[in-house]
């Protein structure tokens, strides 16, 4: 029963309080990292947009990438889709969403505290028209960020950049792969190319920077399931959108973790994952999709795994008048970043 008692107390310590007086200590030592001593705090519509409000550090590969952990990267190219475009502008949508931070709640975090993160802006492509230089040009962006020992997370841009960055983070050795998407995205070249958003892993295992026998793929539906038998053939663990309520999250956890075991892991976020009714802003939405409370559930169950890069792709934000999508993408980017930092500071990396 609240008595009279009970509120006399909380008016001696809540009474005067400001924004910034928590008591808690977990809770003060994440307030000290966000209020002013006036007691305010950074508005979240004013500003230049970045993302996850991450600083801008526009001269990051002029200077080596130097006092970097983390680097956040725009690639904007949507030339590999085959049906609508527009996921070129999935940065520039998924920047403009405020208010995703600075603490997970689940995980108990602040990850933007715990590491040197910035957003570095966008690949510089050399031209627009070109899928085949594109490539070439985030390969090479993506190689001078790995080899001056920061981690990636790229937003895309439509689902074939993956391939080009996974050469650059599977360079010295294969790396696992979690993927959470409504397609496999392993068949082969069509219309005169291999670099399109249906092919990215095919094309990395081949080359062999990805390891399928360490690759599990979440939410996979559709009815382009036929021309996806690389996926099994390569040994790859397929766990079907319909499989997942059977199974359970923390039976699908727990799989994942099973098959990429403690090597490097790459985590690849298609947002066609959702069923549409939660993302439609993307190019080849599938109904029967994971929830986004399914989906953050699983991501925040793979805390530990030595996440060496990710990726969230496939934002084509003119097709969702809600900003649903963006928003959505923009929580996975941060829940990237958390196990990115966890995975960093397991290593004994960081600041």
């Amino acid at each position: 029963m609240f008595t009279d008692d009970k509120l006399t107390k909380l008016r001696e310590k809540y009474g005067n309080a400001k924004g910034a007086d928590i008591f808690d200590p977990h809770f003060r030592e994440v307030a000290a990292s966000q209020f002013s001593e006036s007691g305010g705090r950074k508005w979240p519509f004013a500003g230049v947009p970045t993302f996850l409000d991450a600083p801008f550090a526009a001269d990051a590969e002029k200077d080596n990438f130097a006092d970097l952990d983390i680097a956040l990267v725009g690639v904007p190219m949507d030339l590999g889709v085959s049906n609508r475009a527009g996921a070129r502008l999935g940065p520039r949508a998924v920047r403009n969403i405020e208010r995703i931070g600075p603490y997970e709640h689940v995980l108990r975090m602040v990850p933007g505290a715990m590491a040197r993160i910035a957003d570095i802006g966008d690949v510089p492509f050399r031209s627009r028209y070109s899928l085949e230089s594109c490539h070439e040009d985030i390969e090479a962006y993506f190689s001078k960020i790995v080899g001056a020992g920061v981690i990636p997370i790229a937003v895309g841009g439509d689902h074939s950049i993956s391939y080009s960055i996974q050469k650059a983070v599977g360079k010295d050795r294969p790396v696992g792969m979690i993927h959470l998407d409504a397609h496999c995205d392993t068949c082969g070249a069509y219309d005169g190319s291999r670099f399109h958003h249906g092919g990215p892993f095919r094309e990395a295992v081949m080359d062999g920077v990805l390891d399928p026998e360490r690759t599990i793929q979440i939410g996979i539906r559709g009815a382009s399931e036929y021309v996806w038998e690389f996926s099994y053939d390569s040994g790859m663990t397929v766990i079907h959108a319909e499989e997942v309520p059977k199974m359970g999250i923390d039976a699908v956890i727990a799989k994942a973790r099973e098959v990429v075991g403690d090597g490097p892991v790459y985590l690849s976020f298609d947002v066609d994952c959702l069923d549409p009714s939660f993302a439609p802003g993307t190019g080849t939405p599938e109904v029967g999709g994971l929830t986004s409370r399914e989906a953050l559930a699983i991501l925040r169950g793979l805390k530990g795994l030595d996440f060496v890069g990710a990726d969230v792709v496939e934002v084509a934000p003119q097709y969702d008048a809600t900003t649903n999508t963006a928003h959505i993408a923009a929580q996975v980017l941060f829940e990237e970043l958390c196990l990115v930092v966890d995975a960093m500071k397991r290593r004994g990396a960081g600041a």
